[in-house]
């Protein structure tokens, strides 16, 4: 299975602790091309349909659902809790991603 950076991919979270984003749910791949080929790992952001709108959540469309992306709940999973793997975000989902990402981590 070929994981490219911000696919939309179906993954079992499960095991979480507290307030974790848990359960089997699609998370939008964040790891950069080149780790995602290399390592066993990928990081990712899970998706919810809660609709609040917190600084830190990209809103998008996914199987013609309204989700938000959850940069807050940013994970690294094994691989092998991948079950499935979905289109790519827009490329205007993508800007919005990583203009939050920025926003939330780097500034």
């Amino acid at each position: 299975m070929e994981l490219i950076q911000y696919a939309i991919v179906l993954v079992n979270l499960d095991p979480t602790v507290g307030s974790e984003i848990k359960k089997t749910r699609p998370c939008v791949v964040i790891s950069p091309n080149e780790m995602n080929q290399h390592l066993h790992k990928v990081v990712l952001a899970p998706m919810t349909t809660n609709l609040k709108k917190y600084p830190t959540r990209v809103p998008v469309l996914h199987q013609r659902k309204k989700s938000m992306i959850a940069i807050d709940q940013i994970r690294t999973v094994d691989k092998r809790c991948i079950l499935k793997v979905y289109q790519k975000l827009t490329t205007t989902e993508i800007d919005s991603c990583k203009a939050v990402i920025k926003e939330a981590f780097v500034d």
